[in-house]
């Protein structure tokens, strides 16, 4: 497959494969990748891309990096799969070890999925089933902020913002659960009664009925790429407690140090009772994702009724994707990777800062390795796509958002070209 030409490769492409967020006939361009390495892309025509996106923000690493590959090769010689019901394996066991000493404190029991949709969905069920064990199981529905986004199966839709999150299509099948005002405290200001006053109404009235909050903690990703205070986050885990609901904190974005925290909920210092983490666990290598919990919750879950957890996805724990991040956690522990991210960030705020003065810009803002230039109007990817193609950057617009996600090892030089690609062009809209 790799001697077929570009085109050819589009045209069997255009055939046969369906892309995400995408129709089968989309006349949106598709760029077949023929390699990777640091933080560049190559195509099938030649053409080297730096990429501001890590792949969907996983490869905070960047590609073909030395030290994953030797992991995964040493993996791969002794087992590359087996199942996890009744049998374990040296890498998960050191991976949660890891996890739950890099994680806040109470979390102490890890569940490994395959994805970051299936995380969030193995959180809900831990909810509903720790409280059907302790004689609540009227407690089956959530509470979460309008503006998130928690993935593309049936119960993390039911969790995403009902206009902003795609699925409204799906909405006759979807449990119905509580939506509550996005925060409007931004990141560094303090969050008011007013700021707070729709959750705490909802959980008032209804927390009866209500198993646990889920939230994005400070980045609120694709619901709108929204930062918002540390206060209201510490507000909400105090209400939980107040209320009898449980937290649940979707890292899957934020997690392993995107914001400048490892975890985004140290901005607030808490801890929640459940904990979802993936995208950039194996440095972008394969797919794994964890939901962690505390000892209560597990414990209690595993004495009620049926006396265990109801779910094991087949590929759990795979021994590569679990040794590709230990390879990924040591790497970025190894490194240097506060002070990386704080000088993305200051390479993001000042070659981003222009935009500001453009008509149609609402906003610019940066927060860690995250910059984001918010437009008045949605963008039109059909030609804005290729723009940056040519300039010679992979940038992935979405709705009124364009923004940048480098590889925490991208150098100064790639990431002005970067945010000079997206000042020319949004310049031009």
């Amino acid at each position: 497959m790799n001697n077929f030409s570009s085109q050819k490769l589009t045209t069997l492409d255009r055939a046969h494969v369906w892309h995400p967020y995408s129709a089968m006939d989309a006349e949106q361009p598709i760029y077949p990748v023929v390699s990777a390495t640091g933080v560049r892309l190559t195509l099938a025509d030649g053409r080297e891309l730096i990429d501001g996106m890590s792949s969907w923000w996983c490869a905070i690493h960047g590609y073909n990096h030395p030290v994953m590959n030797r992991a995964l090769q040493t993996q791969m010689e002794n087992m590359a799969h087996v199942m996890f019901g009744g049998l374990t394996h040296p890498p998960a066991i050191e991976l949660a070890q890891q996890l739950v000493a890099l994680t806040p404190e109470p979390l102490q029991t890890v569940f490994f999925s395959d994805s970051g949709s299936v995380a969030v969905e193995v959180a809900m069920k831990m909810a509903i089933q720790y409280w059907h064990a302790k004689g609540q199981s009227h407690k089956q529905r959530f509470v979460t902020l309008r503006h998130g986004y928690h993935g593309d199966t049936f119960a993390a839709m039911s969790v995403c913002d009902p206009v902003t999150g795609m699925h409204t299509l799906f909405s006759d099948m979807l449990t119905p659960q509580f939506f509550v005002d996005a925060p409007q405290c931004r990141f560094g200001e303090p969050c008011t009664d007013a700021h707070i006053t729709s959750l705490v109404k909802t959980l008032e009235t209804e927390h009866q009925h209500i198993a646990a909050l889920i939230l994005e903690p400070i980045v609120q990703g694709t619901g709108g790429m929204r930062f918002y205070s540390a206060d209201y986050l510490k507000r909400a885990r105090a209400l939980c407690d107040e209320y009898g609901v449980l937290l649940i904190l979707d890292e899957i974005a934020t997690g392993f140090g995107r914001t400048g925290k490892l975890f985004a909920c140290e901005y607030a210092d808490i801890a929640p009772d459940i904990l979802c983490l993936g995208k950039a666990l194996t440095g972008g290598y394969l797919t794994l994702a964890t939901t962690l919990t505390t000892d209560t919750i597990s414990e209690t879950i595993s004495s009620g009724e049926p006396g265990l957890f109801m779910h094991g996805p087949t590929f759990m724990a795979n021994p590569l994707a679990c040794a590709a991040s230990l390879a990924s956690l040591q790497l970025l522990l190894d490194s240097s990777w506060q002070q990386n991210v704080q000088r993305i960030a200051r390479g993001l705020e000042a070659g981003l800062a222009p935009c500001r003065s453009f008509e149609p810009v609402a906003d610019v803002r940066v927060l860690g390795a995250i910059g984001v230039v918010e437009l008045h109007r949605p963008v039109e990817m059909k030609t804005l796509q290729p723009r940056f193609v040519d300039a010679g950057v992979w940038v992935r617009p979405f709705g009124k958002l364009i923004y940048l996600m480098p590889p925490f090892i991208i150098g100064e030089h790639d990431l002005a070209t970067l945010t000079q690609a997206v000042t020319d062009i949004v310049a031009d809209l």
